[in-house]
C-alpha cells in the first residue's frame, strides 16, 4: 500500500488560496480516479477537485469554510502499489482530449455545492505546508453546474429527498417544494441551510410553528460578500447624493420603442427595453465629462486610474447572494445592444455560468432593485471603485408644469429618484452633483440618447 497527498493545484489568476466550500469525500470512502473530491472557491469562481488516483481516503485539509494555500496537501489517499506524492506528468490523470485544452473555471454560487456531513477529519497541520510548490499537480477543473435540466419530482410528483431531509423540513416548518435543489435535483440539508438563510422569513412555516434556532456557517460566496462590504465601508469614506428626474417622456419613447419592435422582422432581432439600458446609456454619455467618477483608487500605492471606457458592474442578486457581472465597453452598445447584454450577464450570474473575466474589471457599479427600488438608497461602493449609482422605483405625482402660454398648468407626470454614493477621497461633492445633472438631462430629454 502507499500514500497519494494530492496538493491543491495552481488554479491561475495569480490566486494563492482557495476556500473549501465542499466536500464530497469524508476520511474512509473508497474514490476512483477522476472522482470528485472537493469544490474550492477563489476570489470569484468556484471550481471542483477530481482525484488523479483511486484509493481509499485517510486524511483531507480541514472542513468547510477553512482556507488552503495552493501546493498545500488537500486530501491524502492510500492507494494500491508503492505509491507517490505527485506524478511524473501532472496531466497523467488527464485524456488527450483533456491534455489539448487548458481547464475550464465556471462561476457557480455556493449553494448549489453539497456540504459534507459528517465534518471530515483534518490533516495536521505540520504537514500544509504555507508555500505553492512549483510541482504541484494540477487537476482537471470543471464546472459544477450542469447544462442538463434537473429532475426535481419523481414520477408521482413527490419531491425528491431523503427521509432525514424531510424530517427536518417539517421540524422547520419548510415546504420542499418552495426549496430550489441545488443539485441532480434532489433536496438536501445543504439545500435547507440556503433556504434558511437566504429567505428573509427564514423559510415559510405553518401559523403558529415555530422553528428550532439555527446557526449556518458563513462561507464562500456569503463570506466573499462580507468581507468586501466591510472593507468597503472601512476604507471608503461615503457620501451620497440624491436627485428627483422627471422621465415621463422617456418612458413614453420605451413605450413607442417597444411597439415598434413587436412589428416586422424586429420582434426577434430586438429585446425588450426597460429602464436600465437607457439609464447605462445616459451614463455613458455623461461620463467623459467626469473622469474622476469612472475610476479606480489604489489607496496602496496612492494612485487613481480614471478609464477612458466604461466597464460597467451590473450589481445582481443571485440565490447566493449579490454578484457583479460587467458590461465590458459599455459606450459602445446601442440600447438593444445593452438590452441584451443586461439580460445574458444576469441569467449567466443567476445559474453561475459566468465566466471569471465577466466578474472583475469593472469601472463604475449601477445597482437597481427594480419594482423593489424605494424612493432613495446608500449603495456601498464596489471597492476599489470610487461610484455606485442606480435609479429607483418610478411614481407618478402631480407636478407644475408649463402651459405653452407663459404659465403654469398641474399635470401627472412619472417620477424617478437617482442615487449614487462616492468615494470623498476622490470625487468631491459638487462633482458628483454635477455629474447626476448631466444624466439628469440626458433622462429628461431622451431623444439626446439616440443622437
Amino acid at each position: 500500500m502507499g500514500r497519494y497527498v494530492f496538493r491543491l493545484p495552481d488554479i491561475g489568476e495569480g490566486i494563492a488560496e482557495a476556500e473549501i466550500v465542499a466536500w464530497h469525500v469524508n476520511v474512509g470512502d473508497h474514490v476512483e480516479e477522476d472522482g470528485r473530491l472537493a469544490d474550492m472557491m477563489t476570489d470569484k469562481a468556484t471550481v471542483e477537485m477530481e482525484s488523479p488516483v483511486s484509493g481509499r481516503v485517510i486524511e483531507v485539509a480541514g472542513e468547510v469554510g477553512d482556507v488552503v494555500a495552493i501546493g498545500s496537501p488537500l486530501v491524502v489517499i492510500e492507494t494500491e502499489g508503492a505509491g507517490e506524492e505527485t506524478p511524473e506528468n501532472p496531466d497523467d490523470h488527464r485524456t488527450a482530449s483533456d491534455r489539448a485544452a487548458p481547464p475550464t473555471v465556471a462561476s457557480v454560487p455556493p449553494e448549489s455545492l453539497e456540504a459534507a456531513s459528517p465534518p471530515p477529519a483534518a490533516i495536521p497541520a505540520a504537514s500544509v505546508a504555507p508555500t505553492p510548490e512549483p510541482d504541484a499537480p494540477r487537476t482537471e477543473i470543471k464546472s459544477v453546474t450542469s447544462a442538463a435540466p434537473l429532475q426535481i419530482r419523481d414520477e408521482g410528483g413527490k419531491v425528491l429527498a431523503s427521509p432525514a431531509v424531510r424530517a427536518r423540513a417539517r421540524e422547520l416548518g419548510i415546504d420542499l417544494s418552495e426549496v430550489r435543489p441545488a443539485e441532480d435535483g434532489r433536496v438536501r440539508h445543504a439545500d435547507l441551510d440556503q433556504f434558511l438563510a437566504y429567505s428573509a422569513a427564514g423559510g415559510f412555516r405553518p401559523a403558529g410553528h415555530v422553528g428550532r434556532d439555527e446557526q449556518v456557517k458563513v462561507i464562500g460566496l456569503r463570506r466573499r460578500i462580507a468581507e468586501n462590504m466591510a472593507a468597503s465601508k472601512r476604507n471608503i469614506p461615503h457620501f451620497s447624493y440624491v436627485e428627483e428626474c422627471d422621465v415621463t417622456a422617456l418612458e413614453d419613447m420605451r413605450a413607442q420603442l417597444n411597439g415598434h419592435r413587436s412589428q416586422g422582422q424586429l420582434a426577434s432581432a430586438r429585446p425588450k427595453l426597460t429602464l436600465l439600458p437607457f439609464f447605462i446609456s445616459a451614463l455613458c454619455r455623461a461620463l467623459p465629462d467626469f473622469p474622476m467618477v469612472n475610476a479606480r483608487y489604489d489607496d496602496e500605492a496612492g494612485i487613481v486610474t480614471r478609464y477612458g471606457a466604461v466597464h460597467l458592474g451590473m450589481a445582481t442578486q443571485t440565490p447566493a447572494g449579490l454578484m457583479v457581472p460587467v458590461i465590458r465597453d459599455a459606450q459602445d452598445r446601442n440600447l438593444w445592444q445593452l438590452a441584451n447584454e443586461i439580460v445574458r450577464l444576469a441569467e449567466a450570474a443567476r445559474t453561475g455560468t459566468a465566466k471569471v473575466e465577466e466578474l472583475s474589471g469593472s469601472t463604475i457599479t449601477v445597482t437597481s432593485l427594480g419594482p423593489l427600488g424605494g424612493i432613495a438608497h446608500t449603495p456601498v461602493i464596489n471597492r476599489p471603485e470610487v461610484a455606485i449609482i442606480g435609479p429607483n422605483r418610478i411614481v407618478e405625482r402631480p407636478m407644475f408644469v408649463p402651459d405653452g402660454m407663459g404659465g403654469e398648468r398641474i399635470a401627472r407626470r412619472k417620477l424617478m429618484n437617482i442615487s449614487i454614493s462616492c468615494d470623498h477621497r476622490v470625487v468631491d461633492g459638487w462633482d458628483a452633483a454635477n455629474f447626476v445633472q448631466a444624466v439628469k438631462r440626458l433622462l429628461e430629454t431622451p431623444v439626446l440618447l439616440m443622437s
